[in-house]
């Protein structure tokens, strides 16, 4: 085995060797199906050879999930642009009139709302009070669109998520955690479905 490539049977993916001021040798395969191994700056290649030996079952197990998981993600039917479009339209109707409810019970303002199609967050508020939202959100339970508005608005309170935020927002709504749960869980199929 190189210290380079690794192979395990019919497996091989390359390795890249990352050097610090750490104290111990470490590896994980990344999304990409790259080795990385994290090594304190005077480690030998050989060591760090034998220990890829020793680790080569793991390594190569975890090499085919990240192969699975791509071709996964690969084959789900992305959403068109016709989809995203009707979902922003949807959104746009939708999001408002929760805003509106949610800002009387907190007893905050808030400046413009933005829908887009993200990749990234499903809401966010901006320091001078502006609102954007996921589209994604209309495919949700109603519960995760309200428990997203009601986090963005308590921002209004507090710019951060400290013990006082959090107050605030299970204040307002009571069963965030459960509906908050349920977009960790599954809002991650959601997103991968954009393109």
């Amino acid at each position: 085995m190189s210290i380079e490539k690794f192979t395990y049977g019919d497996i091989s993916a390359p390795v890249h060797i990352i050097r610090s001021n750490r104290k111990t040798l470490g590896v994980q395969v990344n999304a990409d199906g790259i080795i990385i191994v994290r090594s304190p700056l005077r480690l030998s290649e050989s060591y760090i050879d034998n220990f890829l030996k020793e680790k080569a079952e793991w390594i190569a197990r975890h090499i085919v999930l990240v192969k699975e998981e791509s071709k996964k993600r690969s084959d789900i039917q992305k959403f068109t642009r016709d989809e995203i479009e009707d979902m922003g339209q949807k959104a746009l109707k939708i999001i408002p009139e929760r805003v509106k409810h949610y800002a009387e019970i907190i007893g905050v303002t808030y400046g413009n709302i933005t829908i887009r199609n993200q990749k990234t967050r499903w809401g966010s508020c901006s320091s001078k009070g502006n609102l954007n939202f996921n589209c994604l959100l209309v495919l949700t339970p109603p519960e995760v669109l309200d428990s997203v508005v009601v986090h963005e608005l308590c921002h209004r309170r507090h710019m951060n998520h400290s013990k006082d935020f959090y107050a605030e927002v299970y204040k307002a709504f009571p069963e965030y955690d459960k509906w908050n749960k349920w977009l960790k869980d599954n809002g991650s199929s959601l997103i991968n479905r954009m393109f």
